[in-house]
């Protein structure tokens, strides 16, 4: 299966869980990415402003704010495909964008050089346990990642996971993802490879 049609049956999946399903499944993996050694030391958490039916992130970031973390949100650059890190201090300073993302708007919020930014929570609609993944198909992630020298973590129903997921010699792995019923260690099942 293509990429395209791997992406497709998962939304499918993921737009049948319930409201209720997904919170509490949303809950669990966010007190999970709260006990991460990566979070708890890190200052600076890059993370997306998530839109059913991906992994609810308004509460981490609710959660990382009252940890004192600094948040950092993404904003695309369709013409380049490329992205930059804003931090947000509350959600007044989003606005709605094309495909009804939410992104910073960059009047209200500061950038942040990728060099400052501990842990990046990576956005994918698939994952298998070597950390490889399915994004959106905007790219921007890909671009981003290759000069990035934190710590990449993912959360994902485990509708999300797949046995294997297709990937080429300059995709950037995470490190570990986080679902509802446990923790993937993505390095130890690359065989220790951090990359």
């Amino acid at each position: 299966m293509d990429k395209k049609t791997i992406r497709q049956a998962v939304r499918a999946q993921l737009e049948a869980i319930s409201y209720a399903d997904y919170r509490t499944r949303s809950l669990a993996i966010g007190k999970q990415l709260m006990q991460q050694p990566s979070i708890q030391e890190g200052k600076t958490i890059a993370v997306t402003i998530s839109s059913k039916p991906e992994v609810d992130t308004i509460a981490i970031i609710e959660a990382l704010w009252q940890q004192g973390k600094t948040v950092v949100v993404p904003k695309c650059h369709p013409k380049t495909r490329e992205m930059t890190f804003y931090a947000i201090e509350g959600f007044y300073q989003l606005e709605t964008v094309y495909m009804d993302l939410r992104e910073p708007m960059p009047a209200m919020t500061e950038l942040v050089e990728r060099e400052t930014i501990d842990t990046i929570i990576v956005p994918g609609i698939v994952f298998d346990k070597k950390g490889y993944r399915i994004g959106y198909g905007g790219g921007y992630y890909d671009r981003y990642l290759p000069d990035f020298r934190g710590t990449l973590l993912a959360l994902a129903f485990s509708e999300q996971l797949a046995e294997q997921v297709p990937f080429e010699s300059h995709d950037i792995p995470v490190h570990i993802i986080l679902t509802e019923t446990g923790y993937i260690d993505c390095v130890a099942n690359r065989g220790g490879q951090v990359r």
